[in-house]
């Protein structure tokens, strides 16, 4: 309770609810927001540790496939978590928004249900992406592709010629 007085000494005392006063359905939608937000970071750390362009983890491009594929999993989590929160809040708001005999507060769809829904399907697109894309196979599974250096000083030929592709590279053969 926190109390106030005036210059006249009229005190004026409130009730401040406390956190654990509110509502289920708020408590539940906060508890599945911060569990977005975990699952969010995770799948952030997953997917830069499984990118091939990092250094963390080695050239084992496998692991680190699988590794970015765990992240994506993560997003979906943190997607499916964003939709229920913001859908099961949306759902009740609409329905003591149409209910007549309510007698508190009625609130409406704002740009924040609509930002949360948005976010949600972004993160399970990003994951499905994710999942689909990264490499889970095995390295004897490589389709190698036929190198051909070009010679030094000539013109490149201008008809196809047959030759069977090198079965070692030069020194100089990068890329």
């Amino acid at each position: 309770m926190s109390c106030a007085s005036d210059s006249t000494g009229i005190y004026n005392c409130r009730d401040f609810p406390s956190l654990f006063a509110l509502p289920g359905y708020i408590q539940a939608s906060r508890a599945l927001m911060i569990a977005s937000i975990v699952f969010g970071m995770f799948g952030l750390v997953a997917t830069l540790v499984g990118m091939k362009c990092s250094k963390i983890g080695g050239e084992n491009y496998v692991l680190k496939g699988r590794i970015a594929a765990i992240g994506g999993g993560f997003f979906l989590l943190q997607g499916i978590c964003t939709m229920i929160a913001v859908s099961w809040y949306a759902a009740n708001i609409t329905q003591q928004f149409f209910d007549q005999f309510y007698p508190g507060t009625k609130y409406e769809i704002g740009e924040g249900l609509y930002i949360g829904w948005s976010s949600a399907i972004l993160a399970i697109c990003g994951g499905a992406c994710l999942m689909c894309a990264c490499k889970l196979n095995t390295p004897k599974e490589k389709i190698p592709y036929p190198y051909q250096p070009s010679s030094r000083g000539r013109a490149p030929p201008t008809v196809a010629t047959s030759q069977s592709a090198p079965t070692h590279y030069d020194r100089n053969a990068y890329v």
